[in-house]
């Protein structure tokens, strides 16, 4: 995969950042608590004033917690509401409200596994989990290669993963810093650094959807209009494919996917039948209109989600 390097940091701005950190994680409990990202949600817990209480922060939020019994890991849950809950093992950790479960919760740095990287020209791929490192090699079409895998370097810009078989070495450094394929668009939470036996190769890397899940994106334009003064109409990507959200006058549900080469596919729209004023009924059907025939999901250099169709018209949605 190609970088685009006109607004995004070089990959190699990155990684020396990466590699020049050093080796302790930051998101370690202190005072202010532990920071999570669960995709674009970020959220911080802290101990309660009671050994089996937890605080969450999140989006202005607070939520407190009480222990429970779990097989593995720490498991805290909202009294009286069972379908709240925080579960953490390790660095990583899973947030549900009200249901509604989250993307994979990560301290700063950390990647969810197994991690898939890759990039062009030569074309190369690697799959690390917490055991090995499976790479197809840069330049060659012979079988991909599997070796035991270790973290070398553990940051909250990124980690670094080295491998070592017969004749070969091999170090793949991550950092979480926005990614893009030029060759197909598509975008990755991640750039990515291979070296075999001191060869150096870019790429990108990470799940897409940490990009864009775990928020309420609010429409600021339809086009090059503003929405109508006092009017909301927002998106939400969640779990299992469904997107959810207002649609300025009734509520939204459907389906989304995102295919190998970035491109957005969205179907199945249904609504509420409530009835408004005419100018927000007819903000509402091109608003529908724009998302079902979306093509393309990027995120832009300030961080604000743009939803493209065949014919340029953009939706824009902050968060």
């Amino acid at each position: 995969m190609t970088l685009r390097r006109v607004w995004m940091l070089s990959v190699v701005t990155v990684i020396n950042v990466v590699l020049s950190a050093c080796s302790t994680l930051s998101g370690t409990d202190d005072s202010s608590g532990i920071a999570y990202a669960c995709g674009e949600l970020d959220i911080r817990v802290s101990r309660g004033e009671k050994s089996n209480l937890l605080n969450v922060e999140y989006q202005d939020k607070h939520l407190l917690l009480k222990s429970s019994e779990s097989a593995s890991g720490a498991l805290y849950i909202a009294p009286g509401e069972d379908d709240t809950r925080f579960w953490s093992k390790g660095e990583k950790a899973r947030f549900t409200v009200q249901g509604e479960t989250y993307p994979e919760c990560l301290q700063p740095g950390d990647v969810s596994m197994p991690f898939e990287a890759g990039g062009n020209e030569p074309f190369w791929h690697v799959t690390v989990d917490s055991s090995n490192l499976v790479l197809l090699r840069p330049y060659e079409q012979g079988p991909a290669l599997t070796l035991p895998v270790e973290v070398i370097e553990s940051n909250r810009h990124g980690r670094v993963f080295g491998a070592e078989g017969e004749n070969i070495r091999v170090v793949l450094t991550v950092a979480r810093q926005l990614c893009e394929d030029t060759m197909s668009d598509a975008q990755f939470p991640n750039q990515a650094q291979l070296d075999v036996n001191g060869e150096v190769f870019n790429g990108c890397g990470g799940d897409p959807e940490r990009l864009f899940r775990g928020v309420e994106w609010q429409v600021q334009k339809l086009g090059n209009d503003a929405l109508i003064e006092r009017s909301r109409a927002t998106i939400r990507f969640l779990a299992d494919n469904r997107i959810a959200g207002e649609a300025s006058c009734n509520r939204f549900s459907g389906r989304y996917r995102l295919t190998g080469e970035g491109r957005l596919v969205v179907t199945g729209i249904v609504s509420t039948r409530m009835a408004c004023a005419s100018e927000l009924m007819a903000q509402e059907q091109r608003f529908l209109e724009m998302l079902g025939q979306a093509s393309r999901l990027t995120i832009g250099r300030n961080g604000e989600l743009r939803l493209i169709s065949e014919g340029g018209r953009n939706i824009t949605a902050t968060h």
